[in-house]
């Protein structure tokens, strides 16, 4: 077990939350926000594009009540992928010194009690899907098979990034469809340029744990990849980009979309230059940083 446990000690759940609280806002992960900011950025980038190109007459006022409903939904919804994967993989995480310690693994946290809160951050997320449209509640439950499925690919396939990839972005869908009520073509581009840029990210992550990985059986693009994973992310990168921009092409953007666009892909560049595969540290680090690059892009949609 060579990599150190992802639970923050110290920090404001230990200092501020109530003692009963603090092994369920481990388990959603509210301690480590960044998971919800890589499936919230889809979401933003969607509801930019959709209001942007104006298809619908929603005003600012509505913009911003999605804005949020999508952001307390993405909480939600991280909070209770999170909690299925810790119960799929209860048994594993036991094994690996980075995950020992998540609260169902170390019996902080019940089989039967994480199932209760799982049901109920549902009916939290079911009240947030029900202020969309019949579009969105159709795509919200569309999306659980992947939600519910995919710590399963992980035990079958060395590529469980792609899954999680069409798992993440789905709002890339929702988004617009919040917007205009339909799926278009638009959506279906942006939901492809997510999956890529999860390709990327998401293989940069698995890198600090493909030692313990590859000892209990739990199958990465890491480990499929190796050595040759900066190789793959040159393509992983470049095709995220590359649909951004023709995001832009297609629907004439202006100078400041691609010069934002050209910020972001500095950073994806900077990522693959500066990575060091053999630092669990340094791929947590590089992997964290793909916030900026999702905010970047936001910013970019709203200038085009």
């Amino acid at each position: 077990m060579m990599s150190r446990s992802d639970i923050p000690k110290n920090n404001w759940v230990d200092r501020y939350m109530p003692k009963f609280s603090r092994p369920y806002i481990r388990l959603a992960r509210l301690d480590r926000p960044i998971g919800t900011w890589l499936l919230l950025l889809p979401c933003w980038w969607s509801l930019a594009l959709g209001w942007k190109l104006q298809l619908d007459n929603t005003g600012l006022n509505e913009l911003g009540y999605l804005y949020i409903l999508f952001t307390l939904g993405a909480l939600i919804m991280r909070g209770a992928g999170c909690t299925i994967n810790d119960l799929w993989d209860r048994n594993m995480d036991k094994l690996v010194a980075r995950t020992a310690d998540r609260p169902i693994a170390s019996g902080e946290i019940s089989v039967k009690k994480a199932v209760l809160f799982l049901s109920t951050l549902f009916v939290v997320a079911a009240l947030i899907l029900y202020q969309l449209n019949k579009v969105c509640w159709l795509l919200g439950v569309l999306v659980l098979f992947l939600v519910f499925t995919y710590p399963f690919f992980k035990r079958i396939t060395y590529w469980p990034q792609f899954i999680l990839g069409l798992t993440f972005n789905w709002g890339a869908l929702m988004g617009w469809a919040a917007i205009t009520g339909s799926i278009s073509f638009e959506p279906l581009l942006l939901y492809l340029v997510g999956i890529f840029w999860t390709l990327g990210y998401d293989t940069i992550y698995a890198h600090q744990d493909k030692e313990d990985d590859a000892l209990i059986g739990i199958k990465s693009s890491a480990l499929a990849l190796g050595d040759k994973t900066k190789l793959f992310l040159i393509p992983f990168y470049s095709l995220t980009i590359g649909g951004l921009v023709t995001i832009g092409l297609l629907n004439n953007f202006d100078f400041a979309f691609y010069f934002l666009i050209g910020i972001s892909a500095s950073q994806l560049i900077w990522q693959i230059l500066a990575l060091d595969l053999n630092s669990p540290i340094d791929c947590l680090e590089k992997f964290k940083s793909n916030k900026l690059f999702g905010l970047i892009v936001t910013l970019a949609i709203y200038c085009g």
